[in-house]
């Protein structure tokens, strides 16, 4: 988008703002169809990276299943049209713990629950339910983008874990809820190589195990395909999709039945077609003395409370600002929040790292990009602010698909009600 078409949909909507691109959208969803396509293979979205209506209706009409991670998300995504039941069971209901509705999933959605914490089996069984469940299991290796999301090893807390799978698959089916799939999720770095021999381990592991599951009918390796945040990088579809392959093919010979083989990507769907627009209110420097140099920092109107992403992980986000030229200069870009930590160019270390961009000036517009990720869905009302509009770009089309909260949004749940 050009600087006018963006001077336009923050005349709107005003600033700061989420536009998601489809077209984009689309282009990786046809990757990880490219990916899955054929008999047996299935891809999942996590939706917890980005459930906005409109990215969930584009996710159903390419055939995509959904992994959801709570109670409301496996009713959001049946209110967007994907059936609920486990027959096939389109909609995965994977945590670790089970709280709030989750029986409105379970028993009125027939959502098929996947197991994460050997307790979960028992406040099932309390519940009244007998029927098929999946369990997420802990191989014992894996890791994320940063060691926060780490989701596979001794100090993950997700699943159950590896040596104990067995046993539980014997007590879950002699408690009338049979295994009818293995999970597993061991995270992903950026790096495609590692990722690959991570998926053919995790392949390797679950033949020597499925076994042991005779009623299985499907099998998870997770998601986390590779997305490299500092620059376009292309999948290696062949590769990733001969294990894929070639891993239906060993665990159905084992079991002597077809299985299905998932995966379940989400950041790599979405990422790239969410940017975070912001406007620029100042330019200010400090000055060096004994704690340490001094910083430029272009001052914006977005914070975490936007896009937490930065601040929480130190992560990296491409910036730009659109009609800008001249001279780059180095500076970091700071928020509103009153919190230090309110700095989009932050590292994992926690110091600044300022970008070498050119130089704005108070009224442009700075773009923050391949958020569409963990973005607006891990937004907030801290300071009480209303979470940011978003806007939905289909070619020249643009639609507003969520308006800007109002305080009245932020005070709404809060009551004033006797308890006995």
């Amino acid at each position: 988008m050009d600087r006018e078409k963006l001077d336009s949909l923050a005349e709107q909507v005003g600033t700061p703002f989420w536009v998601y691109d489809a077209q984009e959208l689309r282009r990786r969803i046809a990757d990880v169809k490219a990916l899955t396509d054929g008999e047996g293979l299935q891809a999942r979205f996590a939706m917890k990276s980005c459930p906005l209506h409109s990215v969930m209706r584009e996710m159903r009409d390419a055939g995509l299943w959904i992994d959801a991670v709570s109670a409301n998300e496996c009713l959001r995504a049946r209110a967007a049209g994907f059936d609920g039941g486990q027959e096939p069971p389109v909609i995965l209901y994977t945590t670790d713990v089970l709280r709030d509705n989750w029986r409105d999933a379970v028993f009125d959605e027939n959502v098929l629950p996947n197991i994460g914490s050997p307790g979960m089996l028992r406040d099932l069984v309390d519940a009244g339910y007998q029927g098929a469940v999946a369990i997420r299991v802990n191989v014992g290796f894996g890791h994320g983008h940063v060691n926060s999301c780490d989701t596979g090893g001794p100090s993950s807390k997700h699943g159950i874990w590896w040596e104990d799978a067995a046993v539980f698959g014997e007590q879950a089916k002699a408690a009338g809820c049979p295994v009818v799939m293995m999970h597993t999720h061991v995270g992903s770095g950026p790096q495609q190589l590692e990722f690959r021999e991570n998926m053919q381990r995790i392949v390797d592991v679950f033949s020597e195990w499925a076994g042991a599951f005779p009623d299985l009918t499907g099998v998870s390796v997770g998601g986390g395909l590779p997305w490299n945040y500092r620059e376009e990088e292309a999948l290696e579809i062949d590769a990733l999709r001969k294990i894929l392959v070639d891993g239906r093919a060993r665990l159905s010979e084992i079991v002597g039945r077809d299985i299905r083989l998932e995966i379940e990507p989400g950041r790599y769907l979405v990422a790239s077609s969410g940017t975070l627009v912001s406007r620029v209110t100042d330019f200010k420097q400090t000055q060096e003395n004994e704690k340490g140099q001094g910083h430029q920092f272009a001052m914006v109107d977005a914070g975490f409370i936007d896009l937490i992403r930065p601040a929480m992980y130190g992560s990296y986000h491409r910036i730009s600002l659109p009609g800008c030229e001249g001279e780059e200069v180095s500076y970091s870009v700071a928020g509103p929040i009153c919190e230090s930590g309110d700095v989009f160019t932050r590292g994992a270390d926690e110091m600044l790292e300022p970008r070498n961009l050119p130089r704005p000036e108070p009224g442009d517009l700075l773009c923050i990009h391949d958020g569409g990720a963990y973005g607006y869905v891990m937004s907030s009302n801290y300071n009480s602010i209303g979470r940011a509009p978003q806007v939905w770009k289909d070619g020249e089309d643009y639609r507003l698909v969520s308006r800007r909260e109002t305080l009245d949004d932020v005070l709404r749940s809060e009551v004033d009600e006797a308890l006995s």
